[in-house]
């Protein structure tokens, strides 16, 4: 990532209010296309509302999204994830009864045009799409080490694996723009491992990417840019040194860990 790459994502004044309490106010950010973007923040600081404001999962009472220069803020999700929008939200579900692959298969359906209609009547179109969407989902599943668990039932994976393939049902759409809704919350040390390897791995290979987790260290070893959100309101943005060890963030968020 440079500074001479372009914005990919822009919110300006973005608030979300939940009768008189506002849950986001008046938040800017900017996601330069290449980076990976961390939010952090304490427990009630509007993180995943802002992921579910850029996702069109909520409607925002005040500000404006941009997505590649245009705005999204009235888009529906599924136009948001056609426009190559993909979120991966903290607790997502499997689809047990199903095979790893076809999991995966499910994120690539709103990349494709067709519908319910064509599969029902079985149109060369949607046989087309299928062996498409296959081969999507054989890269995703390689691109996040899970190839030789194509065929099994998703539920027999254990959980870290299970996050993994979370991310490549997402990346079978092949999104612009990742978003990761504490991915490696609930995961022991060698998975919180494996996982940062991939989001490296994605990182290298130019996926943009924003990050919410409460892990500073994790964030801080995998973002190129830290936005720090306290009370809905933005307190700080910066690269991860800086952000550990701007004194607003030490008060309202990593109490008395000093910077490295």
């Amino acid at each position: 990532m440079t500074a001479s790459m372009p914005v990919l994502l822009s919110v300006a004044g973005l608030s979300r209010r939940f009768g008189g309490v506002y849950a986001l106010r008046d938040v800017d950010l900017d996601v330069v296309q290449g980076e990976t973007h961390a939010v952090i923040g304490p427990n009630g600081a509007g993180k995943s509302t802002l992921f579910s404001l850029i996702g069109g999962h909520l409607k925002a009472s005040a500000g404006t999204i941009a997505y590649d220069g245009t705005r999204i803020d009235r888009a529906a999700p599924h136009r948001r994830a056609r426009s190559g929008i993909a979120i991966v939200f903290q607790g997502a579900r499997l689809f047990h009864g199903l095979t790893a692959r076809e999991n995966v298969m499910v994120g690539a359906h709103a990349a494709t045009g067709a519908g319910a209609l064509s599969a029902t009547l079985r149109l060369p179109r949607h046989s087309r799409d299928e062996r498409r969407i296959r081969a999507w989902s054989s890269e995703a599943l390689a691109r996040v080490g899970l190839a030789d668990w194509a065929d099994r039932p998703a539920e027999a994976l254990p959980l870290g694996q299970q996050r993994a393939l979370q991310v490549a049902r997402a990346l079978c759409g092949h999104p612009r723009l990742l978003l990761l809704d504490e991915p490696a919350s609930g995961l022991r040390a060698a998975e919180r491992a494996a996982l940062a390897q991939l989001i490296a791995e994605l990182r290298a290979g130019g996926l943009t990417m924003m990050l919410v987790e409460h892990d500073v260290a994790f964030v801080t070893r995998l973002a190129d840019r830290i936005t720090v959100l306290d009370l809905g309101r933005v307190i700080a943005q910066g690269v991860p040194q800086a952000i550990r060890a701007d004194q607003r963030v030490i008060d309202a968020y990593l109490g008395g860990e000093s910077a490295p």
